[in-house]
């Protein structure tokens, strides 16, 4: 049984609590020209940007999308200083109805961010609230109930919009089309996560050798914010059982601790993969018989687990169930063995009279 191993995963993408939350906004770029990776993305936020303070606007309202990790907070705090105006930032979740988001809207000054993250979490209220604020920068707000109601239409001031989801598809059409800008964020390369790495060890005032840095983008499943967090380990390991500088061999000591592999996998996921293999032949397998196999719910492994390991081609989904790639084989050291072809059934002769 895996119980509870995925609460301490070291290569969820999620941000996990508020210390890392400031580790990561201390390392965050403050200008377009500081950011790494995205360069298509960043380009068309330049122009974007460059574009609206020639004409002395706010940006339009831009919306963003993609896994998590992925440097969209980032790109948030970037627009807002480049634009030179505050940003300001709440979530899906805690806007749970329109009298929390009136605080904010009305404080808002001219061509300032308003930052939402999880934006597809909004209530249906709040949501329908938003409309004509980001159109019209306007709000109509209802005080009182029943005969003595009256609707009071309050003017805001010139702002910004930024929605950042990791699921684009749960954003109802009405809200989408209401952003004039929509970008989709792509997992970083090697190379793009090499820089990220050493721009933050050179912020850290740690030494390392460029060996050491490749290691770690390559268990870093294209996410800076994993990159991160790792180098966070290394750095600690090197300090306690070395002399501080991350060489290649502290490094893969590090990460041999945290058992993640060469290629970014951890624990669960090779127990995943040894269930599909080991337990079910390869597949295929329901996936509520291997998450019950596993002792772990449905949706970590959906939402946490899958998306990675099928990126990678190490397993594939089909409508019997999940199966084993030959490279899930490869990878564990296992023996491939094709699975048979299924042969079509053939009527029974007896039961055709």
């Amino acid at each position: 049984m895996i119980v509870g191993m995925a609460l301490e995963r070291i290569i969820d993408p999620e941000n996990r609590d508020t210390g890392e939350e400031r580790f990561d906004l201390a390392l965050r770029p403050k200008t377009i020209s500081e950011c790494i990776g995205q360069e298509k993305l960043l380009e068309k936020i330049m122009i974007a940007l460059t574009a609206a303070r020639q004409r002395s606007e706010p940006m339009e309202h831009t919306l963003l999308y993609g896994p998590p990790g992925l440097g969209k907070t980032t790109i948030a705090h970037v627009i807002a200083n480049e634009m030179r105006t505050t940003l300001r930032t709440s979530s899906g979740p805690a806007l749970t109805r329109p009298g929390d988001l009136m605080g904010i809207l009305t404080n808002l000054q001219k061509g300032d961010v308003l930052f939402i993250d999880e934006i597809h979490r909004l209530p249906a209220a709040v949501e329908e609230f938003i409309y004509p604020a980001m159109e019209d920068f306007r709000v109509d707000f209802t005080v009182d109930s029943g005969m003595h109601a009256k609707t009071i239409n309050i003017p805001l001031q010139p702002f910004t919009l930024i929605g950042a989801t990791t699921r684009a598809g749960l954003i109802t059409a009405p809200m989408r089309a209401r952003f004039g800008i929509q970008h989709h964020l792509e997992f970083w390369s090697e190379k793009h996560l090499i820089e990220c790495i050493r721009r933050s060890a050179t912020m850290l005032n740690v030494e390392y050798d460029e060996d050491s840095l490749a290691m770690i983008a390559c268990c870093s499943r294209g996410t800076p914010r994993i990159a991160n967090r790792l180098l966070r380990r290394v750095r600690d390991y090197t300090q306690v059982h070395g002399d501080g500088r991350i060489t290649k061999k502290t490094a893969a000591q590090a990460l041999k601790i945290e058992e993640i592999d060469d290629s970014g996998l951890d624990n669960l996921d090779r127990a995943y993969l040894r269930t599909i293999i080991n337990t079910y032949g390869g597949g295929p397998a329901g996936i509520e018989a291997v998450a019950a196999t596993l002792g772990e719910e449905r949706d970590t492994l959906e939402d946490m687990v899958e998306p990675f390991l099928l990126q990678q081609g190490l397993v594939a989904r089909t409508r019997q169930g999940r199966v084993a790639t030959e490279a899930a084989y490869q990878h564990l050291g296992v023996k491939y063995q094709p699975r048979p072809l299924r042969s079509p059934v053939e009527p029974d002769q007896e039961t055709l009279f």
